[in-house]
């Protein structure tokens, strides 16, 4: 079991800026890819983007140039710029587990951005 805890969510103004945190503690040598996701009410999950163990990342179409993903160990962290009020939603952090096909995902941290 990998237990992921994200922070550094809030309410910010459309065109404001927020940093958002994930550190994974227990077990992590069975995790290397970690990511961000995100789900609005109403709306499907979607994977905003990951990052390897060695740093390589991957953005959905929607947020790149907006949102850079970064790794620090076993702390990751979304850095978020130009905020729309179409990015609203709970962001989670998740990491698929490399020996067994299961994923962790923490609780999740509410992001708001009002117009």
């Amino acid at each position: 079991q990998v237990n992921l805890v994200e922070s550094g969510g809030g309410l910010v103004q459309a065109g404001g800026s927020l940093r958002l945190s994930c550190v994974a503690s227990e077990n992590i040598h069975s995790i290397n890819t970690m990511g961000w996701s995100r789900q609005a009410p109403g709306k499907q999950r979607e994977l905003v983007a990951t990052i390897t163990e060695t740093k390589t990342t991957t953005y959905a179409d929607s947020v790149k140039d907006r949102f850079t993903i970064s790794r620090h160990g076993n702390t990751i962290y979304l850095q978020m710029i130009n905020l729309k009020p179409d990015d609203t939603a709970l962001y989670s952090c998740n990491a698929p587990d490399r020996f067994r096909a299961i994923t962790y995902w923490g609780p999740g941290t509410q992001v708001t951005v009002s117009s």
